[in-house]
């Protein structure tokens, strides 16, 4: 017969780490689960979680503002496992008591597959790079109207912008507001130098490259802002009859990725020589004056050593170069290998009247071949900008409409 204990544990055994164990496992609780999974969490993780009224606010899902320093020192007394409950109880050294429910543990595993897993299906999509030979394979057409109107369309819109960089809306309406439409869809519109919306045509004493006629070679908007805008919405509502005005595009970090696979040296140069970025003037006679200026290098990367940001624009790349002589040199010959592999997979399409190119401005590297106005032709595109932090968000309430932590 088997004893209490034995029969506990069929189902789930639950056991503190012995202070007397090897430092690898000092400190932890551990989970045996009857279907073989082993879970293993930090004893100052655990009490640091604690999810009763005294340590946690539900309703705001916060932790109480007494706890000024770590729990450091308080060890777990006695740990079970509630098979009515499905939670697991502890009682620590100083009396105070925590439970938890297998689920919620379960979603915080710290195994390497939950973490991936939440990594890329809650904090950011994995982005899939491509070059000229797979653009076709990658690109997403969607319908104006359904993204307008149908929560799912839109949540396949906003995955699409996160995961390939970008995507065409078709059968916009001639209407000068479908960007801010488009940016109020997703939550809020971000307001730089340029308004709230911004007109891309050519403009007598133009004070931005863009309002010219002439080739705009491939860059990103606004590196000269710590907060770069996230997604650039350009609806066009009249196309060149020309030869010219076509879209270019290139996906920035599938060249940076080529980059640090051939070229490791000019990789890390251009990942670490911060470049000054700047935009001095103003938009129009009404507006006010700007001097912006952010120095960072083309390639940044994040916290895990992934791709963040791409800055690149010749036509805003300070003549202010704040770094040595000997960097100066080599940096140049690192980004004219980054903009010749950047030139090689470059895709050129050409939007019509009605449809919104969208794209992730943080990596994609856009620009647009020469073009002609004519009497009754004026190219003409209105655009606007919203955060990654607002899309992100927007696509997680789309996700988990029902999340409750």
């Amino acid at each position: 017969m088997l004893s209490c204990r034995q029969q506990i544990s069929r189902l789930l055994l639950v056991r503190k780490a012995s202070t007397q164990a090897r430092v690898q496992t000092a400190g932890y609780v551990e989970v045996q689960e009857e279907r073989g999974s082993l879970l293993k969490y930090p004893q100052v993780w655990l009490r640091d979680n604690c999810q009763c009224a005294e340590c946690f606010h539900t309703a705001t899902r916060a932790r109480k503002s007494h706890w000024e320093r770590g729990p450091l020192n308080t060890q777990v007394s006695q740990v079970t496992y509630n098979q009515d409950k499905k939670q697991l109880e502890i009682l620590w050294q100083d009396k105070h008591k925590s439970a938890f429910d297998m689920r919620w543990l379960r979603e915080r595993d710290f195994g390497e597959a939950a973490r991936k897993r939440y990594l890329e299906e809650v904090y950011k999509p994995s982005a899939q790079l491509w070059g000229k030979s797979e653009f076709e394979a990658v690109r997403r057409e969607f319908q104006y109207q359904d993204v307008i109107q149908q929560d799912a369309e839109l949540k396949h819109w906003l995955e699409a912008l996160a995961v390939q960089g970008f995507a065409i809306l078709k059968g916009a309406p001639n209407d000068v507001d479908v960007a801010k439409h488009l940016a109020q869809r997703i939550g809020y519109i971000k307001r730089t130098t340029y308004g709230d919306v911004f007109e891309v045509k050519s403009k007598p004493n133009a004070g931005n490259y863009a309002y010219l006629m002439t080739p705009l070679p491939l860059h990103t908007d606004m590196p000269y802002y710590e907060y770069k805008a996230g997604i650039n919405i350009l609806h066009t509502l009249v196309q060149s009859e020309s030869s010219g005005g076509a879209n270019t595009l290139t996906d920035g970090f599938n060249v940076a990725s080529q980059l640090r696979k051939r070229h490791p040296q000019d990789f890390e140069l251009l990942r670490s020589v911060p470049v000054n970025w700047f935009d001095i003037g103003h938009d129009g006679d009404a507006s006010k004056p700007f001097h912006s200026l952010w120095r960072a290098p083309v390639i940044c990367l994040d916290v895990d050593g992934g791709f963040a940001r791409i800055n690149q624009n010749t036509t805003k790349r300070d003549s202010r170069f704040s770094v040595s002589l000997e960097q100066a040199v080599s940096w140049y010959a690192a980004y004219d290998k980054f903009l010749e592999i950047a030139q090689s997979e470059a895709v050129e399409f050409k939007t019509q009247a009605g449809d919104v190119f969208v794209f992730n401005n943080l990596r994609m590297l856009h620009g647009r071949t020469a073009y002609e106005d004519a009497p009754g032709n004026k190219r003409h595109l209105v655009g606007a900008y919203v955060d990654w932090d607002i899309i992100y968000s927007k696509l997680r309430t789309l996700k988990f409409p029902n999340a409750k932590d």
